[in-house]
């Protein structure tokens, strides 16, 4: 029975590895994917092993095939938690909303607008780069201003430039100033 158990620990611990695994390696984080892989296989090697090594039988192999399904849910949990990388937004408004945009900008979002022409009357498309978890306040903010906006998201998978990325250096360069004037303080 400790084996059946062991299976199961196994799975819960492998496949939410591999998802990471996969995220990493679409992310273009080779070196953070190469790790987990290696951590992957090691995993698998131990739980087949004891699927295959004991008399178990088919219990062992629906508690092992069990462990992959609800080891699935485990990983995307982690993974919606960890909120790696960046979502780009575009916001379709029917009016040029200055109070959204205002509230964006002074809450840390870079927002771009653009003007166009719809079938019955001029829109307005707000492009908005954030970080992924910042998503869900991004569209509680669309929500409050804009419910009837039309709104999609997606992961870019390079950019450069911009005001997200300059804010970061800028971040990067106060924390670095930081760690300096406390390490200075310290000595």
């Amino acid at each position: 029975m400790i084996n059946i158990l062991l299976i199961l620990l196994l799975q819960l611990i492998y496949v939410p590895i591999l998802t990471l695994r996969t995220i990493f390696l679409v992310k273009n984080m080779t070196m953070i994917a190469a790790f987990l892989g290696f951590l992957e296989a090691l995993v698998y090697v131990f739980g087949l092993s004891l699927v295959f090594s004991g008399d178990q039988g088919t219990l062992a192999m629906i508690v092992y095939a069990g462990g992959f399904g609800v080891g699935i849910l485990v990983g995307g949990y982690v993974e919606n938690k960890l909120a790696i990388g960046y979502s780009n937004f575009e916001v379709n408004l029917m009016n040029k909303n200055t109070d959204l945009i205002a509230r964006l900008r002074n809450d840390g979002f870079g927002v771009t607008v653009y003007e166009g022409e719809g079938r019955d009357s001029k829109r307005f498309r707000l492009d908005i780069l954030t970080k992924r978890s910042r998503g869900k306040e991004l569209m509680d903010l669309i929500d409050e201003y804009e419910p009837q906006s039309f709104v999609i998201s997606y992961e870019p998978r390079r950019f450069r430039g911009g005001f997200l990325v300059n804010n970061m250096k800028k971040q990067r360069k106060l924390q670095l100033k930081k760690v300096k004037t406390d390490s200075e303080q310290v000595g």
